[in-house]
């Protein structure tokens, strides 16, 4: 079965794994629900035919709101084999962001996941013409559900309609619309295509070894970086399990043992800090080992290493990284981590014992990867992002190192906006990125900056914070950090704790812990994250030094606006909520 429209991947599934008993499951209740692939054909079949009852049309848009679960994948597959749009939204979103998306993109029906959500969405109603309804997935008891939608494409079935649409459906059609979370301005509507997303699936295929058959997923699938690894799931017949929460990612890889997921940099740096932190603990005999073996982790090199690193190696993995395999669960083939860099020696520490990390690069108006680690010879290195997909042009601007790619992953365009296209994707078809960017000798692309967050100071110097701000998150005090000083004489920082670590750091030192907006006054604290930043700044010139910095005691989340989905600060709106810091670090 040839796959040029992603709603051919469900009979191409059916025939690689016509048997597949686990192609969707999600934990529910504390029970993990299984959707054979047939349930999904089948479902999927009469969420198409319920659509075409509640008198749906091609090019018309519906969006989903919902954590990851497997009513997502069959309403994605059921939209589009009718022709009609997915919207995926995310569901962390504010009231006027849902009021401005809802009407932008002209949405006729609304698919909710819980109440709280649900009471948001409710509160626009009015606000939004095109909307016909609202579907819940559970029953509420004020709107049509799931369930219902599928009983009314059970009765109204008509296989041969649907094959029918399907065939006018053509690869450059418009596939799915997602909304920009964006650091800045209002979201914009990326047009994808089916072509653009099933070029991806066929440049990415190849890399899963063979027997790799369980994904893990809990990033979201509104982001077209989890979107589309999960069609190549798909493609390639494995089994999807999704998390049951955030919070239980941890115990649920343990369930799962999956030989595959994607996640951020931020998951990682966490298990990070939970196997540092567990080291701390150790008598000193056993203590020295394992701070041995964790400093030989950061030295692992994919391609060229040496026989006597690979002796310690060995030792190392049989008494130490072994026994951290065990307790983090799953049997890795591959994790991939995007959304944001990961530090280089928390992606080579990870390779070394066991979880092989995969970086990849891209934005959602390239579908989303530009470049993406590969196996094989140079295939992959700790601190790049990979090689650029095959097809997919790059280039680096001599005059600002600007990352520019042309090719088939470029996306349609933004949805009614010409002129906002036309300044993403020059003439020539050349879409700028906005990133900064370098290869090395292997061709492997480096990221070094965003172009909008370099900064010049009152004395002229130029400062890139994602460099800065990239070596200051080793720090396991640090759980974000934020460098300004645009037309100052220096830069400063915003520091966020990573208030886990201080507790333990806290207890440890015999210092009281009453909460966060004490602790963060403490003299003893405010003289030990100096001493942090000192060596840190060892690393930079005078110029780049962190001269001031100022402690936060607020958790930066989605939530409260100061991070995106994808855990990247949003600067704007975390400059503008603490003006007041800012300027007295200047003062």
């Amino acid at each position: 079965m040839e796959v040029t429209r992603l709603f051919d991947l469900l009979p191409h599934y059916k025939e690689i794994k016509p048997n597949q008993d686990v192609a969707l499951a999600f934990k529910r209740n504390g029970e993990w629900k299984k959707y054979s692939l047939d349930d999904y054909i089948n479902q999927t079949n009469y969420v198409s035919a319920g659509l075409l009852k509640l008198g749906l049309n091609k090019g018309d848009k519906i969006a989903i709101i919902s954590s990851n679960r497997p009513e997502y994948n069959i309403l994605d597959m059921g939209i589009m084999q009718i022709g009609a749009i997915p919207v995926p939204i995310y569901p962390t979103i504010s009231a006027s962001d849902y009021n401005y998306i809802l009407n932008h993109a002209e949405i006729k029906y609304v698919f909710s996941e819980g109440e709280d959500l649900l009471r948001k969405i409710e509160s626009i109603l009015p606000t939004v013409p095109t909307l016909k309804g609202i579907y819940t997935f559970i029953d509420r008891g004020r709107h049509q559900y799931f369930a219902q939608l599928i009983e009314l494409g059970k009765s109204n079935l008509d296989l041969k309609q649907i094959e029918t649409i399907k065939g006018t459906i053509l690869p450059d059609d418009t596939a799915c619309m997602i909304y920009t979370s964006g650091t800045t301005g209002m979201p914009k509507g990326v047009m994808l295509s089916h072509n653009n997303i099933v070029m991806q699936i066929m440049s990415v295929k190849d890399t899963p070894a063979k027997w790799s058959d369980k994904a893990f997923s809990f990033l979201p699938l509104c982001h077209a970086y989890e979107k589309m690894m999960v069609y190549m799931y798909q493609y390639l017949g494995m089994s999807i399990y999704y998390a049951e929460s955030i919070g239980t990612i941890a115990e649920n890889i343990k369930e799962v043992n999956p030989t595959m997921m994607t996640c951020v940099p931020r998951l990682l740096e966490k298990i990070y800090d939970k196997i540092y932190s567990a080291g701390k603990k150790l008598p000193f005999g056993k203590r020295q080992i394992y701070f041995w073996a964790l400093n030989l982790a950061f030295q692992y090199k994919i391609d060229d290493r040496s026989p006597f690193y690979e002796s310690q190696w060995r030792i190392a993995d049989k008494l130490i990284y072994s026994k951290w395999r065990e307790a983090i669960g799953g049997n890795f083939d591959i994790v991939v981590s995007g959304g944001a860099a990961i530090q280089p020696r928390i992606a080579a520490f990870f390779s070394a014992i066991g979880m092989p990390v995969f970086e990849g690069y891209g934005l959602t108006e390239t579908s989303p990867v530009i470049a993406v680690s590969t196996r094989g010879k140079h295939g992959r290195a700790a601190g790049t992002v990979g090689i650029p997909l095959a097809g997919v042009e790059v280039r680096i601007d001599s005059q600002t190192s600007e990352i520019q790619c042309r090719g088939h992953n470029v996306m349609k365009g933004y949805y009614k906006a010409p002129e906002l296209t036309a300044e993403m994707i020059d003439k020539d078809g050349w879409l700028h990125t906005g990133d900064t960017g370098r290869f090395n000798e292997h061709g492997q692309l480096i990221i070094t900056g965003r172009l909008k967050s370099i900064f010049k100071t009152s004395m002229g110097k130029y400062i890139n914070p994602f460099i800065i701000e990239e070596k200051f998150s080793q720090s396991p005090f640090f759980d974000c950090v934020m460098v300004v000083g645009e037309n100052q004489k220096f830069a400063a920082a915003l520091i966020v704790p990573d208030f886990a670590f201080l507790k333990s750091w806290c207890r440890l030192h015999k210092v009281v812990y009453t909460n966060n907006e004490e602790i963060i006054k403490d003299p003893k604290i405010k003289s030990r994250f100096k001493e942090e930043i000192n060596k840190y700044n060892s690393f930079f010139g005078e110029t780049e030094k962190i001269k001031k910095f100022e402690l936060v005691a607020d958790e930066w989340t989605i939530q409260n606006g100061l991070l995106t989905p994808t855990l990247k600060v949003k600067r704007n709106h975390a400059i503008e909520k603490y003006k007041g810091l800012i300027d007295k670090m200047f003062e």
